[in-house]
């Protein structure tokens, strides 16, 4: 009887269509569909504005979709880019929604911030999702600076030590499920 497939719930903080952060998340998702089953959510978009007042006794249906595929989820991923040196407000806007839950609670996470620079929104997605209680350390985690220049159109890594990177990258967020 073959084992169950590791799920992982992967979300892509950009909206942009066929974006780095996308192309990064289908490359971990080629690299380890033998074990785990990765569904990438595109759907940041349209999700609804936080707000306290919806999030009484029923939130909103899509919230309440999106919680539970992190609930139902053994791991999340995120990748994101950094926008004006802040987490896209689309991504923080979904993890404001996860706040008042614990959905989040002793998740495996890994988290890979692909922008520019990077810096910035990598800390706060730390600061995020350590608030939210998720399950991290530093192996799990990877920044990628300048990464328009280390991925073809096609999604093909063409940087080696951002090869390297992202190799040792899904090692270490493998190994966290398989230890």
């Amino acid at each position: 009887m073959p084992s169950q497939k590791i799920k992982i719930f992967a979300i892509n903080g950009s909206t942009r269509k066929n974006s780095s952060n996308f192309k990064i998340l289908k490359h971990v998702s080629e690299h380890i569909k033998e074990k785990f089953e990765v569904e990438i959510f595109k759907e940041l978009d349209q999700l609804p504005h936080f707000n306290p007042d919806l999030d009484q006794e029923i939130p909103p249906e899509k919230i309440i979709q999106f919680r539970d595929k992190i609930a139902q989820a053994d791991g999340v991923l995120i990748c994101t880019p950094e926008y004006v040196f802040s987490l896209p407000g689309t991504l923080k806007n979904a993890l404001e929604w996860c706040v008042s839950t614990t959905v989040f609670s002793g998740k495996k996470t890994g988290f890979i911030t692909a922008s520019a620079s990077g810096e910035m929104a990598h800390e706060q997605l730390l600061l995020v999702m350590k608030t939210l209680e998720a399950k991290f350390d530093d192996a799990s985690q990877l920044l990628i600076q300048g990464i328009r220049g280390k991925i073809d159109n096609e999604g093909k890594i063409t940087n080696p030590d951002t090869e390297k990177a992202l190799e040792s990258f899904i090692t270490n967020f493998e190994n966290q499920f398989l230890d």
